[in-house]
Order: C-alpha cells, then sequence, then structure tokens
C-alpha cells in the first residue's frame, strides 16, 4: 500500500510528532510512506527523521530559505477551510487552505491519514473519492471546544475511519455522533523499545516527564514528594520538561519547592531528548495529571522498566497500568493517595523490582511493530471496501455532508450576521 501521513510540522517535538514518525517507520518495512508536513520551520527535524519514510513539506517557513513563503499575500489571510476551533487556527491561512488542497488532489495514495482534527476536515472536503481516508484523534473528544465538535459531527462523515487512541474516547465518538458508514475504532500509540538497558530498581530516583502545564499537576506531585522526604530523605525526585510561553509554571513550581525546603530533593531538568537515557535513571515514574489523552510518557517509563504511579485519570492510565501488577492507580487530585502509592513501593525493594519487570513485559504490545499490524490491517479492510456498492455509499454520504455542511456555514452566516447588526446597535 502507498500510505501518505498529513502532520501540522514535522519539525518541532511533540507527542504526535513522535508516535507518528514511530508508525510510519514501522509501516515502511512494507509499504510506501510519506509524511507530508503542512509547515517546515527548520532543517531537519528535531526528532530525527524516520528511516525509511518520504519527508516533504507544503509551506516554508525557514528564515532566509530562497522559497520561503511569508511574503505570499494570503499567508496573512485566514484560513476559511481549517476549522476555527482547532487550536492550530491562527497558524494556518489562505496560503494553506490552497496548498493543501493541490497536495490531496495530486496525492497518489491508497490511504491518506490526518493527524489533528483542522486537517482531518482538510482530508474529509478537499481529497477525491480515491484514497481511503482516515483521521486520527490524538487528543480526546471532550477536550475539544463546542465549535469544534460541531464541525467534526459534519465534517468527518466523508471520512472512512476515525481512530482513537484510547478505547474509552471511542466510545465518546460512538455516541456522540451519527457517521453513517465511517469506522471508529482505538488503536494505541506506539512506543519503541528503548535503546538503554532497564532501570536499575535499586536507583532512589523517582522521575516524571511532560510539559509544565497545569492540566499536569505537577503541584500536586511537589507536595506528594514532600511526604515521601519526611519519610525516606534519601529518595529524589526530577521532573523533565518545559512551559508554555504563555505561563509561569516553572516558577510556580521553583517557589513550591523553595517553600517546602524541597531544593535538595526535587529538580526540574529542563526537556531532554532523548528521554530514555534520564528515564532509566530512576526505579520509580510519576503521572499526576488531571487528564491524559494517552500517556505516552507512562509507555515510555514502562518500557525501560520502571513501574509507574499515576492518578487514574481520563482517559489514558486505566488503559494502560494494571493496578498492583505493572503500576499504580490512585484517585484524581489526592496528594495523600499518590504520597502514599509510592511510599509502598519505594519502601519494599523486591516489589519494586517485581513490578517493574512486569512493567516492562506489559508495554510490549505498545511496541510499534505491532500497532503498526493493527493499522495495516484495519488499512488493508478499508482498501477493500473501496470495491462494489462503496460508489453508491459515498455519493449518499456526500449528500448527507452537503446537507450537514449547508446547514452549518447557514448557522454560521446567521450568526456573524446578528453579531454585525448588535455591534451596529441595530435590531434586525
Amino acid at each position: 500500500m502507498r500510505i501518505s501521513f498529513l502532520l501540522h510540522n514535522a519539525y518541532g517535538i511533540g507527542g504526535t510528532i513522535r508516535t507518528s514518525f514511530n508508525l510510519a517507520q514501522a509501516l515502511a518495512e512494507r509499504h510506501d510512506v510519506e509524511i507530508v508536513s503542512v509547515f517546515r520551520h527548520r532543517e531537519e527535524p528535531m526528532m530525527g527523521a524516520p528511516a525509511g519514510v518520504d519527508l516533504r513539506h507544503l509551506v516554508d517557513l525557514r528564515k532566509g530559505s530562497p522559497t520561503n513563503d511569508t511574503a505570499d499575500p494570503d499567508y496573512r489571510l485566514p484560513a476559511k477551510v481549517f476549522p476555527r476551533g482547532d487550536g492550530r487556527w491562527k497558524q494556518y491561512s489562505r496560503l494553506t487552505d490552497t496548498r493543501i488542497a493541490a497536495h490531496l488532489r495530486s496525492l497518489e495514495a491508497d490511504v491518506v491519514v490526518g493527524t489533528r482534527p483542522g486537517l482531518n476536515v482538510h482530508i474529509a472536503r478537499q481529497t477525491p473519492r480515491g484514497p481511503v481516508r482516515v483521521g486520527q484523534e490524538h487528543l480526546t473528544l471532550d477536550s475539544h471546544g463546542y465549535r469544534l465538535r460541531r464541525e467534526i459531527g459534519y465534517r468527518y462523515v466523508l471520512l472512512d475511519a476515525v481512530t482513537t487512541v484510547t478505547e474509552a474516547d471511542a466510545e465518546s465518538y460512538r455516541a456522540r455522533f451519527r457517521l453513517p458508514g465511517v469506522r471508529i475504532e482505538s488503536v494505541p500509540n506506539s512506543v519503541p523499545a528503548p535503546s538503554v538497558p532497564p532501570a536499575d530498581p535499586g536507583s532512589k530516583w523517582v522521575i516524571a516527564a511532560g510539559r509544565l502545564t497545569k492540566v499536569k499537576r505537577y503541584d500536586l506531585l511537589v507536595k506528594a514528594f514532600s511526604k515521601v522526604v519526611a519519610a525516606r530523605p534519601d529518595w529524589r525526585l526530577r521532573i523533565y520538561g518545559t512551559g508554555d510561553a504563555t505561563g509561569n509554571e516553572r516558577g510556580a513550581l521553583l517557589a513550591l519547592i523553595e517553600q517546602g525546603g524541597l531544593h535538595n530533593h526535587v529538580y526540574l531538568m529542563g526537556a531532554a531528548h532523548p528521554l530514555e537515557p534520564e528515564w532509566v535513571k530512576g526505579s520509580l515514574a510519576a503521572v499526576t495529571s488531571n487528564l491524559e489523552s494517552f500517556g505516552m510518557t507512562i509507555v515510555e517509563a514502562m518500557r525501560c522498566g520502571l513501574p509507574v504511579v499515576s492518578t487514574d485519570c481520563p482517559h489514558g492510565p486505566g488503559e494502560i497500568i494494571e493496578d498492583g501488577i505493572d503500576g499504580r492507580l490512585v484517585p484524581v487530585g489526592d496528594e495523600d493517595a499518590v504520597a502514599d502509592a509510592l511510599l509502598a513501593l519505594i519502601n519494599d525493594d523486591e516489589l519494586r523490582r517485581r513490578t517493574g519487570e512486569a512493567a516492562r513485559r506489559a508495554a510490549e504490545r505498545f511496541d510499534p511493530v505491532r500497532i503498526a499490524e493493527r493499522y495495516e490491517a484495519l488499512f488493508a479492510e478499508l482498501v477493500a471496501a473501496h470495491g462494489s456498492g462503496r460508489r453508491s455509499r459515498s455519493l449518499w454520504r456526500d449528500a448527507v455532508h452537503r446537507s450537514r455542511s449547508a446547514a452549518l456555514d447557514g448557522a454560521y452566516a446567521l450568526r456573524y450576521k446578528a453579531a454585525d447588526v448588535f455591534r451596529k446597535g441595530r435590531t434586525p
């Protein structure tokens, strides 16, 4: 098969980029695979290009590049196809509308895969009937605002399949939307086997990793760890990750560390890539999030042989960790429960060793080869369905989509007209 991924920016750092690279590289062992990045802002991908995969871009943002596109007048005009409800909307433009449409029209592939809702909408609206159209959900349906959920409900009817990273999120899609003829399947993210030896269960470090954002609740982890230190002052915590440019989560955490007298026990390490050599410096991992769409760091830690103490938050941890066997699940927001779970493993060397080994074995199910096999089977079934009877189903779904789109566009037009009337102080 010829498989084409459409990615926001393959040259940055992020979970979607990492898991897309993992999947594409595994599929490239048996198929022709390409990744098309909408944007390119640097010479080489920060996470390294996946082996055996063709990588190209549509819009060049590199400073000094002879093909830089930022002077194009359409680059300054707002996008019309990429949905406003997608959080990346301000980065898209009339130029990206045109470039993505031209790319999809010229596509010679059996399967085209979108990797965020805005790009899935492009694929639904602008891809000819030839390729199978698959939209991936790397976050969760509930994490999207009303405006984007409404767009999804109208536009995704033209996709052939939607994949989510957890079964819980797949159930949300099935329950909320009527998408006739669209397969909704859960396929988790993949994490390759580590290139370093497993963690030493005798290490006295707890490791946490992820963006320094409020949803990760590192403040809760620091408070819980202060209780760990009170009982086991020989243990320490490293937190890897950087914060958003608009936030000061790092400053707030540093203040909390200072306030608790934890400057010799809790360390904010900044970004690290690759993270594997850092995971194996510890013997325990901790996740205290209020929400995890999947939990890539949980799987990464488990693959390195670390048991993970995690909040049982929606949606991922409960589908990754088997409580008491290869890690621990604790209530969301409960610092005492986090501290108690950490101490139970800290105070029992044999339990920590046994749980870490179970975690390493359990995480093998997320190997890119195994995840690629699941995608390969799904793609093959969808490609086969392009035979007899598919044209009539496509025409019917097109008709449904046109009627829904007309209603959606009409609703938007009425909303904007009402807003304009209000601003001018007139009554419609």
